[in-house]
């Protein structure tokens, strides 16, 4: 089974993929958040094999949703009918904090951040 794992942001969608067996993830790309956003994923979804999405639920400090969410809920729908894919939600909280104190600011951390995500469902549900 093989993951595509999504950090969502109002700018940029990190992007990541599980290796074949769905225990590793790996950061892919960073796609900008604009009208090729789903013409851009169905190809990754298409070259990659991808069976199942899984997509960061952002949540604040106090558990609740933040003010992404709303456009969050709306791009998993969105995105779960135009792929016909299973679509997932990974709870998420400050991954792209994560993956910029592990690998520095630069133009793939929201991959980074994507694939800090899709690994947390793995090692969740390869348990």
């Amino acid at each position: 089974m093989k993951y595509l794992g999504i950090d969502f942001g109002s700018k940029r969608v990190g992007v990541a993929t599980s290796d074949e067996e769905g225990k590793m993830a790996f950061p892919y790309s960073v796609i900008l958040n604009g009208e090729k956003l789903f013409t851009e994923i169905d190809k990754i979804i298409k070259k990659e094999k991808i069976d199942k999405i899984v997509i960061g639920e952002s949540k604040n400090f106090a558990g609740e949703p933040n003010a992404i969410m709303k456009e969050i809920e709306k791009f998993k729908k969105e995105l779960q009918d135009k792929t016909e894919l299973k679509v997932i939600f990974e709870p998420e909280f400050m991954t792209s904090s994560q993956a910029e104190i592990i690998q520095g600011k630069n133009e793939m951390h929201d991959a980074s951040a994507a694939a800090i995500i899709l690994q947390s469902f793995l090692d969740k549900n390869n348990t």
